[in-house]
């Protein structure tokens, strides 16, 4: 596979406010062409961010010992802390650290399997600030996405509201702050492998001037360096799923940064419920021709159901965890 220069399309949310319809039009233009675009007139201001990127420094010049007492290994639902090559894509180590949280919820028992990933999260004591940004960017970026949601939503012919119930309780987010350290050119440079998102949307926010992220596109991989004041945004297979594959779900990765380097980045994954069943839309004519239907992978089987899509993509990247918590579905 090689190397384009095609760049990623730009989509304008202040267009709401002017022209909603050239909008939604440019949303379902972007999506189904790329499945990745870059979003700015988002409304987050740049403090709120440089404040999430400050915090996410702190966090990671932590003492081990602070970054270890909440460490993923700790968390049956697959939360907190994961140091240097600690997780896995395609089976190859992904080469960064990172601390993930969830929304929190009570659990509901185990059955079926997926119930197990709700519950509590792991906050690093040593930083009482983290939990505060944190949740007030989970806020922020939550809302941004049910906007989205009921955007697509018209584009695609649907009612507003279509996807409004999945995620009316329950909504199952995750957010990962993420610190991929610089390599050297005679080392591997997977700071992430290359896969697609397991849920429905991602809010990507990335460190200015920090490249790596490479999306594919028909065939060759195209450079997704960060723009000013945008998120770099993706849909996950779930979309796929909802559009009969319309919208499709990208492949993409993270090539680690030039050595004496590093690379924050903070992803967000705007999910429903585990145990809602995604709702399939029935598009207009036009656009039902050109979907090529739910990609077909026995090695990734696409499901509606957000908690089966995430349950299988958390066994599968964190091989510790489930072996210590889950070695009853890992055979």
């Amino acid at each position: 596979m090689t190397h384009a220069h095609a760049t990623l399309p730009i989509v304008d949310l202040a267009l709401l406010d002017s022209d909603r319809v050239a909008f939604q039009d440019s949303l379902r233009t972007a999506t189904h062409e790329y499945g990745f675009f870059y979003l700015v007139g988002h409304g987050i201001d740049a403090a709120t961010r440089n404040r999430l990127f400050a915090t996410a420094r702190d966090f990671f010049a932590l003492p081990e010992a602070d970054k270890f007492s909440v460490e993923m290994l700790r968390s049956p639902q697959f939360r907190g802390y994961t140091r240097f090559g600690g997780e896995y894509t395609q089976g190859a180590i992904d080469w960064r650290e990172q601390i993930d949280v969830a929304a929190e919820y009570q659990q509901l028992g185990d059955d079926p399997a997926y119930l197990r990933l709700d519950g509590p999260n792991l906050w690093p004591s040593a930083l009482p600030a983290f939990r505060d940004v944190v949740t007030d960017w989970q806020r922020r970026c939550s809302a941004l996405g049910l906007t989205l949601m009921r955007e697509w939503a018209v584009s695609l012919g649907a009612a507003a509201d279509v996807f409004d119930e999945a995620f009316a309780e329950r909504p199952s987010t995750l957010l990962k702050v993420v610190c991929y350290p610089g390599r050297d050119n005679s080392q591997d440079r997977q700071g992430v492998g290359a896969h697609k998102d397991p849920g429905v949307l991602t809010l990507l926010l990335v460190e200015p001037g920090k490249g790596g992220l490479q999306v594919e596109h028909n065939g060759q991989w195209i450079d997704a360096p960060p723009v000013d004041d945008a998120f770099v945004v993706n849909i996950g297979e779930l979309m796929e799923y909802a559009t009969d594959g319309y919208l499709k779900a990208t492949m993409h990765r993270v090539e680690s940064p030039p050595l004496g380097s590093e690379r924050l980045s903070v992803p967000f994954f705007f999910n429903p419920a585990l145990s809602s069943v995604m709702p399939q839309i029935t598009l207009p004519e036009e656009l039902a021709a050109q979907a090529s239907g739910v990609t077909t992978d026995p090695d990734n089987v696409i499901s509606g159901t957000i908690g089966e899509n995430m349950l299988k993509a958390r066994l599968r990247a964190h091989p510790d965890v489930a072996r210590q918590h889950h070695a009853d579905l890992i055979g």
